[in-house]
């Protein structure tokens, strides 16, 4: 349930074992918007990506972390999902897209996660803030789920 109209948030230590929670929480929080099952598919995939990659990387051996998770509604129906951790600075972003015409033996292990990050999310972008990154994923709803066409 949101904690007030129209956003939704969480915050959980930084385990593979909290990302069923924040993918519920996307979920209510997508379904209140009006997203459909394919809308919805692609905001879990993107999520999911995100938030493994955040469990293995952001805090290295240490595995004290922590991670927030917000989602709110726009007024055109469109979610913004907010991911939030304290780990060492990184911007996915910065990363190349990945040779995709290149053979399984040609490319280089990870990568992918980010660059079908990028595919998923009709826009996502990165800050560092407070010692925080903040990765920023935007999903619009399809026009037909909207009521246009």
């Amino acid at each position: 349930m949101p904690e007030q109209a129209g956003v939704w948030r969480l915050r959980l230590p930084a385990v593979l074992e909290s990302v069923d929670r924040f993918q519920d929480l996307a979920r209510e929080a997508a379904t209140a918007c009006g997203f459909s099952p394919e809308a919805l598919f692609r905001l879990e995939l993107a999520l999911e990506e995100t938030l493994v990659n955040v469990v293995n990387y952001a805090y290295g051996e240490a595995g004290d972390g922590w991670v927030e998770l917000s989602c709110s509604a726009g007024e055109t129906g469109e979610l913004t999902v907010e991911v939030t951790d304290g780990g060492r600075s990184f911007d996915p972003l910065s990363l190349p897209d990945p040779r995709t015409d290149a053979t399984v033996a040609e490319r280089p292990i990870g990568g992918l996660g980010v660059f079908l990050v990028r595919k998923m999310a009709d826009s996502v972008s990165y800050r560092r803030s407070d010692d925080r990154n903040i990765l920023t994923l935007t999903f619009r709803r399809p026009a037909e789920a909207a009521g246009g066409r």
